[in-house]
């Protein structure tokens, strides 16, 4: 089998180096399937008079997004995306949804032929008029294959190697098995299904939903509160996927990238701490994005936003009372205490 290369096509922070890490440790464990070099593009910081990919490459650590953590040698953070993709078989791409088609738009031109891609990013795109999956946005850009991975994968544990799962979904099962090879590590389990819009948009949803779940505990309400939240949550996502991915199959919300990726980022993500900033203060989300974040985006807000323009234009919003609660709350037009009324009226059942 040929070598391949493979690039991270990332603003790497905590997700991106995460799996650098997983990626530069497989590659090197498999030289007759995959060169050794690992070229990560990384947008150029300052951090303390240093370039932080300077820092990457000689100190082997990003010590800005996840500090602590030492990444293999053998990753290679480039502040050039184009000098990043130059050659590579392989395209992992984890970034801010936002900034998917400015980055394809500078890649255009470097792309290997009969590459294929991998997208981790959670978000849709309602610019040009209807929903439009990530994935296939980088698929028509670079005219690539591109599967996506999503699941219960909280950054810094699985840099620590507490062990997780996640799903792959790709329509080919030779793309599948390629980037399991790629990823799969022995605290980091692989399933991979063919179900592959259902599993993106279930990356993107549970943000919504894990907001929800922060203003539980903003309002000090407890677990069971929050158990409720999550269920309710999950019921919206499948009916998301009905009306808007036919044919999506309701197994894959059992898979870690539907209901464990649902529990784990409403216990501990960034978007339910979100939750519980916006009842705790009355501050702007840019603005708790940077005090939080460190400059970073929470993306719940952006997918709410993106899912409420959907629901509305369709005339569905009152088959989604928790969808279009958190997007209110976050654009502070409700009073986060009113959202316990919405899970009141909310229908119990499918």
């Amino acid at each position: 089998m040929s070598l391949r290369s493979w690039t991270h096509s990332v603003y790497p922070k905590f997700v991106g180096s995460a799996i650098a890490k997983i990626i530069g440790n497989n590659v090197q464990k498999q030289p007759d399937v995959f060169a050794r070099t690992v070229k990560m593009y990384m947008y150029e910081e300052m951090v303390d008079g240093r370039k932080l990919t300077e820092i990457v490459n000689t100190d082997h650590e990003n010590v800005k997004y996840l500090p602590g953590i030492k990444l293999p040698e053998n990753v290679v953070a480039i502040p050039d995306v184009k000098e990043a993709c130059t050659g590579a078989d392989m395209l992992v791409f984890v970034l801010p949804h936002q900034f998917v088609k400015k980055v394809c738009e500078q890649m255009k031109g470097n792309i290997k032929p009969g590459a294929v891609a991998i997208s981790m990013i959670k978000g849709f795109d309602i610019s040009g008029g209807g929903i439009q999956l990530i994935s296939n946005i980088i698929a028509k850009e670079l005219g690539t294959e591109c599967a996506v991975l999503m699941g219960a994968n909280l950054a810094k544990e699985v840099a620590e190697e507490e062990f997780c799962e996640t799903t792959i979904g790709s329509k080919t099962d030779s793309t599948g098995q390629l980037f399991k090879d790629l990823v799969e590590a022995p605290y980091f389990r692989v399933a991979v299904v063919k179900d592959a819009d259902t599993v993106e948009m279930c990356g993107a949803l549970k943000n919504v939903v894990a907001i929800g779940a922060g203003i539980v505990d903003g309002i000090k309400q407890g677990d069971n509160t929050k158990a409720a939240v999550i269920r309710l949550g999950l019921m919206e996502m499948i009916k998301f996927g009905e009306e808007f991915f036919p044919g999506s199959k309701r197994n894959t919300f059992f898979e870690s990238c539907g209901i464990a990726d649902l529990v784990a980022t409403c216990h501990g993500g960034r978007n339910r701490m979100l939750g519980a900033a916006v009842v705790e203060s009355d501050k702007s989300i840019k603005v708790l994005e940077k005090e939080i974040l460190k400059g970073q985006s929470f993306q719940g807000p952006l997918v709410a936003r993106e899912v409420y323009a959907m629901l509305e234009e369709k005339g569905l919003c009152d088959k989604f009372p928790m969808f279009v609660a958190v997007h209110k709350i976050c654009q502070r037009e409700m009073d986060p205490k009113l959202f316990i009324s919405c899970l009141r009226s909310h229908p119990a059942h499918l």
